[in-house]
């Protein structure tokens, strides 16, 4: 059996696989970029259909390709995101080859480096890059039987209103994705609850500057890590509707009503915690603070942005929250579906190698593994807050593709140089 050998295989064509692929290029190093199914498959075929990109064009993109056709300040469609990194690959010559599924990674026991079995054949690698990304297995966790009369979704399972069977939706998480879903659903006339557990919501925009851009010049960006207590919390932002602030107190007057974070499911009732009003306090503080911050850098730096006084303005709580639902009787209340926007875990059960710690989570810094040869890209604080954004990502990749340029350059200089023998010596 033949077997294709390669000195770098990166394994993902998503926009960490192509990140890699272009500082990988422009190293000179020879490599190989496998993706089971299209290029950024995940923005077409896992989101649903309204979605727009979060931060808006100038900032989410690769620093060394633009958007065509839309302005600066546009929030780009999902499909528009693929076919720019589609475009993207192209840009850069990616040798990525789609439709080839990586089985497993193990160690070439005959040899440096590492094998992979793929749908396409045996692939050898002296370096090997995970580029699969956090978004690989949707979480719904085991809280509504199947037999409990509702239909129940991941949402990534979600595409638009007229999917969903009639009646009111329970939409359970409260980061980009569950709090747009349950906005637009909400605008399509269905009835809605919204599960709101501990969140971060920064300001859509603060005197004429985007939330991405404060993040930035704050050097939030950059954070190493977390926050203590907040290695969870999710960010609740978006870019639909040509961008907004999300204010949960808004959409509570706009008539959604709020629960607090789902607990259990009993006897046809979803059980909620006590914490709701305590979670949106928490995340208007988190705004505020954003804009605390943001009127500091202004001051201290001289900056001539014009204020905006109403930006702290604040709404009164709700009757939702003042007055919250302990329990929810999903047939009595003529809930006919439900929606887990609960995130994702990973699976790296085909990575064979030492690279993984006892959970089966990468073991890394910076994204070089314990295993020396293997790499991680496009994790969550990989090295930043940044490091899962797009942009966040290319610099991620560079600091991946330099080591491994250094690594070979190790190499080069003991082949050139090979030891000297002590009787040489003498």
């Amino acid at each position: 059996m033949s077997v294709e050998k390669t000195e770098v295989l990166v394994i993902g064509g998503g926009q960490a696989g192509l990140a890699v692929s272009e500082h990988l290029g422009n190293a000179g190093i020879e490599h190989l970029v496998l993706e089971k199914d299209r290029i950024a498959e995940r923005w077409r075929s896992h989101r649903w259909d309204s979605l727009v990109a979060n931060g808006p064009a100038w900032h989410d993109r690769f620093p060394t390709l633009e958007f065509e056709d839309y302005e600066p300040g546009d929030f780009v469609p999902k499909e528009k995101v693929a076919d720019y990194f589609v475009k993207f690959a192209e840009h850069i010559n990616s040798p990525i080859r789609c439709g080839v599924e990586v089985k497993q990674v193990t160690k070439n026991e005959g040899g440096p480096g590492f094998v992979a079995e793929t749908s396409d054949g045996v692939i050898e690698a002296r370096y090997v890059v995970s580029a699969t990304g956090p978004f690989q297995q949707p979480v719904i966790p085991a809280v509504v039987p199947d037999d409990a009369g509702v239909e129940q979704m991941h949402s990534t399972g979600y595409r638009n209103p007229d999917q969903l069977p009639e009646g009111a939706v329970l939409v359970i998480g409260a980061g980009s994705s569950g709090v747009q879903i349950a906005t637009e659903l909400m605008r399509a006339g269905k009835k809605v609850y919204l599960s709101v557990g501990p969140h971060d919501r920064p300001p859509r925009s603060y005197r004429g500057r985007d939330f991405v851009w404060w993040l930035g010049v704050l050097g939030l960006w950059d954070m190493a890590t977390p926050e203590q207590g907040k290695e969870h919390v999710t960010i609740a932002v978006s870019g639909a509707y040509g961008g907004y602030t999300i204010d949960f107190k808004q959409l509570a007057a706009d008539g959604m009503t709020l629960v607090g974070r789902t607990e259990s499911y009993e006897n046809g009732k979803m059980v909620f915690g006590d914490d709701l009003a305590q979670n949106v306090a928490d995340g208007d503080a988190n705004y505020l603070s954003v804009l605390d911050q943001a009127d500091a850098y202004i001051e201290r730096n001289g900056l001539d942005l014009p204020e905006e006084p109403e930006a702290r303005e604040m709404l009164g709580a709700p009757d939702c929250v003042t007055n919250p639902l302990s329990d929810l009787d999903l047939k009595e209340a003529g809930v006919g579906s439900i929606i887990w926007a609960t995130g994702f875990k990973t699976d790296f059960s085909w990575l064979k190698v030492n690279a993984l710690d006892e959970n089966g989570n990468p073991n890394h810094q910076r994204g070089v593994s314990s295993e020396p040869g293997v790499y991680f890209v496009g994790l969550p604080w990989l090295s930043r807050r940044g490091s899962t954004f797009i942009w966040g990502v290319w610099h991620d990749a560079k600091y991946l593709a330099d080591h491994i340029a250094t690594q070979q350059g190790y190499l080069k200089h003991h082949k050139a140089h090979p030891p000297e023998t002590k009787a040489a010596a003498e």
